[in-house]
């Protein structure tokens, strides 16, 4: 070894037992003692990485870690670690820190605690053995005494009770529980009771002696009450069972303890009947209440603003800030999904204003191809243009005196978006082709379906604009996110559908607005809106038939409406972050987003970078 090269192994003078040096800018094991090497069976565990050791509980070990860069020094019982072999090792770990040359270095002694157990064990049987056969005979005396003088109570007593030593050993079994588990005196006397009654689990899993609450009674003197377990008969037949074990002690020495159990399958079997035929009570109840009619009267259908119906707390917030702005002059930017009913909050706001009395004009600007969209807003005089045959006024024009909304703003081109930030901010408006600027008073309210920041990102709205729509933004969720409004909502969209069919308004049945509630309604209100009137249409009787359409492609294909481009980069840009969140985040891999969708990580990350998304998104 050179002279620059550094040395780890004097960190190790002094150390005893399993013991390694950790470096952890570069997860390097630089160091270990003989032991770790010989517990992790690992002749080549120097220059190794630790993190593959770790079997099970890595975020514990990462939090043990913050705790001894914290305290100094820490240990834990939480990590499970892993031999070259792959065999899981129940270890405690201490830990302390430190400082190296380059980095800081971390000193990591390992217990082994299936060793330390035997260890416990060996001392035990030891100190048995050296207190010589006094000891024995006295402890022995106990329980024969105690046997002796209380033998008539405890085969008098309807429960089952029996005794172990503090090697779990069994010390006396009373009558009951010897017909209860059909194993003798001489079949359970002096042996493991443990291996014998309570080995296993109901599901079949191995149940530790270590893990036993029994155990725990004559080891750690515990007091355990446990309402439901197994004991196993001689017949490989499980019992119920609820059991106390209790310490027993012989002055201050602890001897063994007692367990008193009752035999419950009977009652467990009873209880479990119950169960099914209050379920079968439950069943036949929903039943009845799907054809009851869903109590349309109890439905408090309180218009609390206009046409905007709901009593979730996002519909009672969005009616406190309509108030708010309402009497104001300020500029509005509406967001949210398509169909959450953007559109009624801007008429909302605009009915709370001074300019009520003038109309609020409508502009959607997704449905106005580009080249169009400045004409429509600032409008035209005859021969500005090919195809300008006479002279027209623009929307902003005719929102003089009232208000313009700007259905989905980020679909307007951004040079047009500069042309009608300077006409608001000179108050005057010039047609196309002409010189003559006409004074424009105007509140100006915008919506859009998409997350404004990334849309500023993305180029597609400009954010001096943006600055002067936001000054009072107002957030619209999504229907999925209020399923408390469907009940009101459903009744009222019911009521104007029939009125415009002119039919009768059916009955809502509990089941029909339970399947409701569950929908995911990627096209919020509007879909609801549809979904309704399509029940009104094709119920035959005096209950609303509740169809809905769940395949996109048949859908689209069942409906006379074409998505714009706007809606199909919104699914595109959900269905992306759904994506993204199922795989946690990952892109590549088996497991990752690119192979949920079919395509490659490298078109995943470019679409990912063309629609603006990162973490925050998923």
């Amino acid at each position: 070894m050179s002279d620059t090269e550094p040395t780890y192994d004097s960190y190790l003078r002094g150390a005893f037992g399993p013991t390694i040096l950790l470096d952890l800018a570069h997860d390097r094991i630089l160091a270990a003692t003989p032991e770790a090497v010989a517990l992790l069976d690992d002749t080549d565990l120097v220059g190794a990485a630790f993190a593959h050791r770790v079997a099970k509980g890595l975020g514990n070990f990462i939090v043990f870690i913050a705790e001894v860069q914290h305290r100094g020094q820490a240990w834990t019982r939480r990590v499970t670690l892993r031999t070259a072999d792959s065999d899981a090792l129940q270890t405690e770990i201490t830990g302390r820190m430190v400082d190296g040359t380059d980095h800081t270095l971390l000193l990591l002694h390992i217990l082994d605690l299936a060793a330390l157990e035997r260890h416990a064990n060996e001392f035990s049987a030891s100190k048995l053995y050296t207190g010589g056969l006094v000891e024995w005979q006295r402890a022995q005396s106990f329980f024969a005494d105690l046997e002796r003088e209380n033998q008539l109570i405890l085969n008098a007593a309807g429960e089952g009770i029996y005794g172990v030593n503090a090697d779990g050993k069994t010390t006396f079994v009373n009558r009951a529980a010897q017909e209860m588990l059909g194993w003798t005196t001489q079949d359970l006397l002096g042996r493991d009771i443990h291996t014998m009654i309570h080995h296993h689990h109901l599901n079949g899993e191995h149940y530790p002696s270590h893990e036993c609450p029994i155990y725990q009674s004559f080891r750690y003197e515990q007091v355990n009450r446990i309402e439901d377990e197994v004991f196993w008969r001689k017949d490989g037949k499980p019992i119920r069972v609820e059991y106390v074990s209790t310490p027993i002690y012989d002055g201050v020495q602890l001897v063994g303890a007692v367990v008193i159990f009752r035999d419950i399958t009977e009652r467990w079997e009873s209880e479990r009947k119950l169960r099914d035929a209050m379920t079968e009570v439950a069943a036949l109840r929903d039943q009845l209440e799907e054809e009851n009619a869903y109590l349309q009267e109890a439905i408090n259908i309180e218009r609390a603003h206009h046409d905007i119906i709901g009593k979730s707390d996002a519909v009672r917030r969005i009616i406190t800030q309509i108030a708010l702005v309402g009497p104001t002059n300020t500029s509005v930017l509406i967001h949210g999904e398509s169909g959450v009913g953007k559109s009624l909050v801007a008429s909302a706001i605009h009915d709370d204003s001074s300019r009520k009395r003038r109309p609020m004009i409508h502009f959607k600007a997704g449905a106005v191809s580009p080249e169009k969209v400045e004409s429509e807003l600032f409008g035209q005089v005859r021969g500005a243009f090919t195809g300008a045959l006479k002279d027209r006024p623009g929307k902003l024009e005719l929102a003089h005196g009232g208000t313009l909304f700007i259905d989905e703003i980020c679909d307007i081109p951004t040079d047009v978006q500069g042309h009608l930030l300077d006409t608001l901010q000179k108050k005057e408006v010039v047609r196309l082709g002409d010189d003559l600027a006409r004074s424009l008073d105007l509140r100006l309210i915008a919506s859009t379906s998409f997350d404004v920041d990334r849309e500023i990102q993305a180029g597609r709205l400009r954010q001096d604009l943006a600055l002067v729509l936001g000054v009072f933004p107002i957030h619209c969720p999504p229907l999925r996110d209020r399923i408390e409004d469907i009940p009101v909502l459903t009744v009222h969209l019911l009521r104007i559908a029939c009125k415009r069919l002119g039919r009768k308004v059916p009955i809502v049945t509990e089941g029909a607005m339970r399947k409701l509630q569950q929908y995911h309604w990627p096209g919020n209100v509007r879909e609801l809106a549809n979904v309704v009137e399509r029940g009104a249409i094709v119920s035959q009787s005096d209950k609303l038939l509740v169809e809905i359409q769940t395949d996109i492609s048949s859908a689209i294909q069942s409906s006379s409406k074409l998505l714009t481009e706007a809606e199909v980069e919104q699914i595109r840009t959900a269905n992306t972050i759904a994506c993204m969140k199922e795989a946690g985040g990952k892109v590549a891999g088996t497991n990752g987003a690119a192979a949920l969708l079919g395509i490659r990580p490298t078109t995943l990350y470019s679409r990912l970078q063309k629609l603006g998304l990162n973490n925050e998104d998923w």
